[in-house]
């Protein structure tokens, strides 16, 4: 697996292709949100035709963005690279959209099939860039008490290493709620006076009330990897497990606000079962994605971020 970025930094907005390196993958997906946009999700159920996956593609832009599979398509189908129909192949590139329309950049600015295809061909295992870039440019998180008192999210990756087997994440966090470390403690969320508000407390608290519509606008996206070759139904369940990283590590999650979608990827031509130690496994490298993202996100147009911002310095 590699993975690509493409970043418009005037326009605060990107996405992130993560493709096979020579060959297709096998995918699966479990949706929690309930705000998601999204594009060829069916092809990752067990029934579908197609068993494979050649590219997952992570974008702002929101709905505008599912255009800009587009480039994947022509970069996978120039090189035959697809599900074989007749003389030619078409790719299987699900997709999936942060909201990302403000407040970091430009309404208008929309990744388009031309960064697409050039994450493709940037794309590389190695030297990952995190933080502020690819679909996570435009990225914010902690959102209860208003945009004014959101913090950046961000684009982070994981492995973890068991003796020759290796999983992997990646997430793009784009939260409604507070992102927490392993010990429980907010670490980029809505700021308040001195450190954190805590938005479940705020939301549950005798004073809630709405956080206002700009920022109702929110979806976490992730990516998990293994080496094992699962089959269709065992990879779906390592998906639906992998979606506890989430719960642990975003506070709420999965809101009537947020889109939030994990995919699931392994190499084609096995059958293998998950495993309990498997799912434990992916749930931690996705908890690490996570907070990754946050803790390498760059403040942008006065929404600090979890490195630069008082509120962080505050708790650490």
């Amino acid at each position: 697996m590699v993975i690509g970025h493409a970043t418009d930094e005037s326009g605060g907005t990107g996405l992130t292709v993560i493709r096979g390196d020579t060959d297709a993958l096998r995918g699966a997906v479990a949706v929690i949100g309930r705000a998601t946009g999204t594009r060829e999700l069916l092809s990752l159920e067990p029934t579908s035709l197609a068993d494979r996956v050649d590219a997952i593609m992570l974008t702002g832009g929101s709905a505008y963005g599912l255009d800009a599979a587009a480039g994947v398509m022509l970069w996978h189908e120039e090189r035959k690279r697809g599900f074989p129909i007749g003389p030619g192949v078409v790719p299987i590139v699900p997709a999936a959209v942060i909201f990302d329309l403000g407040p970091c950049g430009r309404f208008d600015a929309r990744p388009t099939a031309a960064m697409a295809y050039a994450a493709c061909e940037s794309a590389t295992a190695t030297v990952i860039a995190e933080g502020s870039v690819g679909a996570g440019t435009g990225a914010t998180v902690g959102k209860a008490t208003g945009i004014e008192h959101a913090m950046k999210g961000g684009f982070g990756c994981a492995t973890h290493h068991a003796g020759d087997d290796v999983v992997g994440a990646v997430s793009v966090v784009n939260a409604f709620g507070d992102v927490r470390d392993t010990h429980g403690a907010i670490i980029a969320g809505a700021r308040a006076s001195g450190g954190f508000a805590d938005a479940v407390a705020v939301m549950t608290g005798a004073q809630s009330q709405s956080p206002g519509e700009p920022a109702l606008r929110n979806t976490t996206l992730s990516v998990v990897v293994v080496r094992t070759p699962l089959g269709r139904v065992a990879l779906g369940a390592l998906a639906q497990a992998a979606t506890a990283a989430l719960y642990r590590r975003i506070t709420p999650v999965a809101t009537q606000y947020d889109g939030d979608v994990v995919f699931a990827l392994c190499p084609r031509g096995g059958s293998a079962e998950t495993s309990p130690g498997l799912e434990q496994r992916v749930v931690r490298v996705l908890e690490d994605a996570i907070e990754r993202g946050v803790r390498n996100a760059r403040g942008r147009d006065g929404i600090p971020g979890a490195l630069d911002g008082t509120s962080f310095a505050a708790r650490r």
